[in-house]
C-alpha cells in the first residue's frame, strides 16, 4: 500500500516553501519518501533482542507520555522497530533536520524542531507541550553535532520541565556499516540482528539528572558490549 503523505508534512511544505532554494526543494521533495521507503524495506529484514536490566522498562510500549534519552548514531537502527507510534523527536531546525523530520514524519514519527544548539528553548518547550499532549518523547542525548556520546542538558531539562523521570537505551546492528561521521552513525546491514539494551530508568528527583543520563547511557553501551 502506498503511504501518503502526512498532513503536518504538507503544511509545513506550504509554509516553509520560500526558505529553500530550488535545489533544497527538490531534495526535499524527493528524499524523504524514498528514505522512508528504503528504511522500511531493510527494517523488515532485521531481527531484534532486548537486554533489560531488572526494574527496568521499555520505552516503545510504556505507555505516554514519557521521556527517553539514546545516541544520536542510533536514529537509523531505532527507525523501523519504533515507527507509527507518534513518538515526538527533537530534531534540529537546519536542512539537515528539515530532511531527517520529513523523512520520520512518514514513518509514523512527531518531528518537534529545535536542539541544544540551535532553536534550543523553543525546542525544549515544543517537547514540553508534544509531553503534556501524551506522546511518548525522544531526544538524542549528543546531538546534533556532538561531541559524540557526550550528554547534553536538554533531556535532563525536559525531564525536570514535566517532573519525569528518564529512560535510556541503546540500539546496536550486529552487523552495520560506521560511517566517517562525528558519531560514527550506524546503518544496520540487512538481515542483522539488532541488540536493544534498556538500563532502569532514572528517578525524577535523581540529583544532577544530566549527569544521571550520562551514566545510564554509558551502562546501556556497556549492557551491549558482549554481543
Amino acid at each position: 500500500m502506498t503511504k501518503t503523505r502526512p498532513q503536518s508534512a504538507n503544511r509545513r511544505a506550504t509554509l516553509q516553501f520560500v526558505r529553500y532554494t530550488a535545489k533544497q526543494r527538490v531534495m526535499l521533495a524527493a528524499v524523504p519518501p524514498l528514505a522512508a521507503l528504503l528504511i522500511r524495506l531493510l527494517g523488515m529484514t532485521l531481527r531484534y533482542r532486548d537486554i533489560i536490566k531488572p526494574g527496568a522498562v521499555l520505552g516503545h510500549i510504556e505507555p505516554g507520555p514519557c521521556v527517553f534519552a539514546f545516541w544520536h548514531r542510533c536514529l537509523i537502527t531505532c527507525a523501523y522497530r519504533f515507527r507509527n507510534k507518534d513518538i515526538a523527536i527533537l530534531i534540529s531546525s537546519s536542512f539537515d533536520g528539515e530532511l531527517i523530520a520529513r523523512t520520520v514524519e512518514w514513518l509514523g514519527f512527531y518531528p518537534v524542531r529545535g536542539s541544544s544548539s540551535r532553536g534550543g528553548v523553543a525546542g525544549l518547550r515544543n517537547m514540553e507541550k508534544a509531553y503534556r499532549d501524551g506522546h511518548r518523547c525522544a531526544i538524542t542525548a549528543d546531538g546534533p553535532r556532538g561531541p559524540n556520546m557526550v550528554a547534553k542538558p536538554g533531556t535532563a531539562q525536559l525531564a525536570q520541565l514535566v517532573d519525569a523521570p528518564i529512560g535510556t537505551f541503546y540500539a546496536i546492528p550486529e552487523r552495520a556499516w560506521i560511517l566517517k561521521t562525528w558519531d560514527g552513525f550506524l546503518i544496520p546491514k540487512p538481515f542483522s540482528r539488532v541488540v536493544f539494551t534498556w538500563p532502569v530508568e532514572i528517578h525524577k528527583d535523581t540529583p544532577d539528572p544530566q549527569a544521571a543520563t550520562q551514566r545510564a547511557l554509558d551502562e546501556a553501551v556497556a549492557m551491549a558490549k558482549p554481543f
